[in-house]
């Protein structure tokens, strides 16, 4: 397939400005940007799906930059419900210096700063020299604007279409760069861009948009228990990362293979046919996760979360080394309970058992391990002196459920 056909069948394209695109990506070589307001410190895994159709179009023969919103960052892009909390200068500069490193180091890309050539635009030239382009019906017409009229939204938020579509234009005057490619929450930010470039400069620009990735309720997919699931692995571990991946959901697995990784048509297929016939065996779930983690962090942080998989699995946590074993306590459910309370008392505490006899019987049924070794004995001791690590104890009932105690 080329490049178009390929992004089709991966369900990679929601709006093109322009059916001249399909013969575009297809035949030429474009300059395009993909961009990005430093928000945090690191790229979640919602980011790295719209990053990966950028690395596609890269080994395809395109040319990508990517933006960082050194200035866009400091006023924030609206939200659907309220305004985002302003950040520092400070913070903004040190999530710019951390984002750029890592998507040179992740995806290779050229890395640019708005805030380069926003810095110096005075208040007159911005009204005089891009405001006049906008026509206050039209930027009420986007979606992202109207959804906030009724609460109200900020002349700062109103203004940042204005500042993305500045952007699109600077860099196609300065790098020829004829295209935009973003999720697509950020249509009508784009098609504003493509207008000032039409107004001002008398020339035709492109972008095409990608679905958001969601999860089987339409919920945004890359968060487990309310955490990001971050691209830097000291924020999240591989194995973390890992165990997200794997544990995805069978109605939705198919379409994150697509999207996140580079196998092949025949190879999705294959393992679209296991989800149907042989789903208890997780084949594809364990392909999507092996492809993503290998491809973000290399092949040996890979064999680690697998290691690590394969001896929670069996329960022997004493064959993991120190970082491993914190690797691992990081995806666990985290409980707090006072030092030095029995291990009936600890599970109760803690919330893992309801009561006081279910936990006896779990306890008496050998179904409990602490630090892996299994606790027949109710009044087995939990304290910070039999810690496995940093005053946590790991717990864990039955084949798979496993709990952090800290005290």
């Amino acid at each position: 397939m080329k490049i178009y056909d390929e992004l089709v069948w991966r369900g990679m394209i929601k709006d093109i400005s322009s059916p001249k695109l399909e013969d575009m990506l297809n035949n030429e070589s474009l300059t395009f940007y993909i961009g990005t307001d430093p928000t945090g410190d690191s790229l979640h895994i919602g980011h790295y799906s719209s990053f990966l159709i950028s690395k596609r179009l890269k080994m395809a023969g395109h040319n990508p930059i990517l933006l960082v919103g050194g200035a866009t960052g400091q006023v924030g892009d609206p939200k659907p419900t309220a305004e985002r909390a302003m950040i520092s200068k400070e913070e903004v500069a040190h999530n710019i210096e951390c984002l750029t490193k890592q998507a040179q180091e992740i995806f290779g890309f050229e890395v640019v700063n708005n805030y380069d050539w926003i810095k110096d635009i005075n208040v007159l030239d911005f009204l005089r020299d891009y405001g006049k382009y906008f026509n206050i019906n039209y930027m009420l017409s986007k979606d992202i604007v109207a959804r906030r009229l009724d609460e109200g939204i900020t002349f700062t938020e109103f203004s940042y279409m204005i500042l993305q579509a500045l952007d699109f234009m600077h860099l196609y005057e300065t790098r020829n760069c004829v295209m935009q490619v973003a999720g697509q929450d950020q249509w009508g930010n784009i098609t504003a861009g493509i207008e000032l470039i039409r107004k001002k400069l008398g020339k035709e620009a492109y972008a095409f948009t990608m679905p958001l990735v969601t999860k089987a309720d339409g919920t945004k997919f890359g968060k487990s228990e309310g955490k990001a699931i971050w691209l830097d692995k000291e924020k999240t571990s591989p194995y973390e990362m890992y165990q997200f991946l794997v544990n995805s959901e069978d109605a939705k697995v198919i379409d994150y293979l697509k999207t996140l990784t580079f196998l092949s048509k025949e190879e999705i297929e294959a393992l679209e046919e296991k989800v149907k016939t042989e789903p208890h065996k997780r084949e594809a779930q364990k392909a999507l996760a092996a492809e993503v983690v290998r491809d973000i962090h290399g092949e040996a942080e890979l064999q680690k979360a697998l290691k690590i998989t394969e001896v929670l699995f069996r329960g022997n946590i004493k064959e993991l080394a120190d970082d491993e074993i914190k690797a691992a306590m990081n995806g666990f459910e985290q409980k707090t309970v006072q030092d030095g309370v029995s291990l009936t008392e600890a599970l109760v505490e803690s919330g893992i058992a309801s009561s006081k006899r279910e936990a006896r019987e779990w306890i008496s049924q050998g179904s409990i391990q602490v630090n892996g070794e299994r606790i027949t004995d109710n009044e087995f001791i939990v304290s910070k002196e039999k810690a496995l690590i940093e005053n946590k104890t790991l717990i864990k009932r039955g084949k798979r459920n496993y709990y952090v105690i800290e005290q």
